[in-house]
């Protein structure tokens, strides 16, 4: 899953940014990286990272879609159990959502059961401000996913804004980053265009992408470049995730799933995938969910 492991290695290179980006009245000195996994059960290391300043833990949540099985909600509550019993702190919980999508999930900052609710913070990056971003080298992997007029245009601001990092080291760390980041938005030739392979090579990041080949088909698209590499191994990885969820989600919500539409389910697109995981809050049977199929165009 390359868009969580980068987001844990940026904010994990230079915590402190993200502190001060989503805690800008607290004061600290120094901020520790806690391990992310609790006693009974691991916890989804693949998508948070903690961070721990004073009496405080700044949990970090990173998510593309904001589907999943338990739903982020749930999670969330716990999350927070789980660590507050460890740990018996104030947490401060922010869910950062990546890609923009119209869907009102994204909006759901509380889990609300009962007599139980619990709150988070929820951070859409596409509505935040670009020139925080572009300030901080730090966060500067982040900014193309920020909001803009015109996304290409502020794609090319930072990768000018890269080349005026002095040392080489961190230079080529937030180079690979931020390209890996933009890819959620724009096309690979746009990418390779602005950041190119040979200025990548010797970052440590870049080589830790190659060497446990986070997604499938990277290395085969090596030969073909880093960008359409990353490319073509993050849509099958997107994919196979979604269609995952997907089917699990289908199962709660309509049961058992005939073999054949499962296999028709599985030849959709990602987008299709993603449109699907939506339309099915409203679904109530197996027949709701055939109907889609054969509505869709």
């Amino acid at each position: 899953m390359a868009y969580d492991n980068t987001c844990k290695y940026i904010a994990s290179q230079n915590p402190a940014s993200f502190v001060r980006w989503l805690l800008p009245n607290e004061e600290f000195t120094t901020v520790e990286i806690l391990k992310t996994e609790l006693p009974a059960e691991p916890i989804r290391a693949d998508s948070l990272i903690l961070l721990r300043f004073g009496n405080t833990i700044l949990h970090l949540q990173f998510e593309k879609l904001p589907y999943s099985d338990p739903p982020i909600p749930e999670r969330m509550l716990n999350y927070w159990v789980r660590l507050y019993g460890k740990y018996r702190c104030k947490i401060e919980q922010v869910v950062i959502f990546l890609q923009r999508i119209d869907s009102p999930l994204v909006f759901i900052d509380r889990f609300q059961e009962a007599n139980t609710i619990h709150s988070y913070r929820i951070m859409r990056l596409w509505e935040e401000d670009s020139e925080l971003f572009l300030a901080d080298p730090a966060l500067l992997p982040l900014a193309p996913l920020t909001r803009s007029e015109s996304p290409r245009e502020l794609l090319q601001e930072v990768a000018a804004r890269v080349e005026l990092i002095q040392d080489p080291t961190q230079r080529r760390e937030v180079l690979v980053c931020t390209a890996v980041m933009a890819g959620l938005l724009h096309k690979p030739n746009l990418i390779g265009q602005l950041f190119r392979e040979d200025n990548m090579q010797e970052s440590l990041f870049y080589q830790e992408i190659l060497q446990k080949g986070v997604q499938r088909g990277l290395q085969q698209g090596l030969q073909q470049g880093l960008q359409q590499g990353l490319q073509q191994g993050i849509e099958q990885g997107q994919k196979q995730q979604a269609l995952l969820q997907t089917l699990r989600l289908l199962r709660r919500r309509v049961g058992e799933i005939p073999i054949s539409t499962e296999d028709r389910i599985c030849t959709l697109s990602i987008s299709h995938l993603e449109e699907l995981a939506e339309a099915l809050l409203d679904f109530s049977s197996p027949d709701d969910l055939i109907t889609w199929l054969q509505n869709l165009k």
